[in-house]
């Protein structure tokens, strides 16, 4: 039996995944997949894959895209969920900031370098029309880094997932300012060059049973109860954030990718944009 190491959040978008481990759906294909929870992000998955700690994973299309300009031998194998991701601008709760234009040339809170929350202050303010050369970073790891970095003042305000941090802003420990959606399909599928090359057709069952669990997740019955205890949330936003998410069952497109390189390039945070073939392999 193939063992596959996925990695991912440990957030409501990869549930599918665990429906497929708790049924045995997998090696029910004769595929030993086992998951890793990543609390660091897209940052901290890139960093697993290069030390051959995974095989897949579950990561930004942005960050990754940046990755693989950067050198990393990895390919996107399959867009995962393909609607934006809605990106909450958190300050903390007592913070004296109000209104996002007040928050320009303050501290960004960052799970690492090349993380969707670093790549996305630069979206953030390229839509508010800042100066990017004047954004100031802290890395804060992970949501927990966060919680304690912003009442401290060690940075100003955090970008990170609107549902996921949704408790942290009822309950009063953050403030959200506003979101800032991502203009594309926000999650992707990644492996490495040399372990797609070896593998592809135990790639392609693993994800064609991903795709039947995904192509009816919404139809589950009570799914909506099951996120809402699993993930610490009130049912009436899984509901709402539901509604917002299409699963994708394809690869992602040129078109997509291009986007994503001419805004990447625009915020000087790649230097070249590869052809489609050095970003994406289909093994569908």
């Amino acid at each position: 039996m193939k063992s596959i190491r996925v990695g991912g959040v440990p957030e409501h978008f990869n549930y599918p995944w665990h429906i497929g481990l708790k049924k045995g759906l997998f090696k029910e294909q004769n595929i030993n997949v086992t998951w890793q929870d990543f609390y660091g992000g897209t940052g901290e998955l890139s960093r697993a894959l290069h030390n051959d700690e995974i095989d897949v994973a579950l990561v930004l299309t942005e960050g990754i895209i940046k990755e693989i300009e950067d050198g990393a031998p990895f390919k996107i194998i399959q867009e995962y969920i393909a609607t934006p991701l809605i990106w909450g601008i958190h300050v903390a709760a007592e913070s004296d900031y109000e209104h996002m234009n007040e928050l320009e040339n303050t501290t960004s809170a960052i799970s690492r370098f090349g993380s969707g929350s670093h790549l996305m202050t630069y979206v953030n303010a390229k839509n508010e029309k800042w100066d990017t050369r004047n954004l100031k970073f802290e890395v804060v790891k992970n949501l927990e880094g966060a919680v304690k970095a912003l009442p401290n003042d060690d940075a100003q305000y955090f970008m990170w997932e609107h549902f996921t941090t949704k408790p942290l802003v009822d309950n009063g420990t953050f403030r959200r300012i506003t979101d800032c959606p991502t203009p594309w399909p926000c999650f992707v599928i990644v492996s490495k060059d040399d372990f797609i090359a070896d593998n592809s057709s135990d790639l392609k069952n693993m994800l064609n049973t991903l795709n039947g669990i995904t192509k009816d997740f919404k139809s589950i019955p009570k799914i909506s109860t099951q996120l809402a205890k699993n993930y610490q949330q009130n049912e009436e936003d899984i509901l709402e954030w539901l509604d917002l998410t299409e699963w994708s069952q394809k690869q992602i497109n040129s078109k997509e990718v291009k986007i994503i390189q001419d805004q990447l390039e625009d915020l000087n945070l790649i230097t070249q944009k590869s052809n489609f073939e050095s970003i994406c392999k289909s093994i569908g």
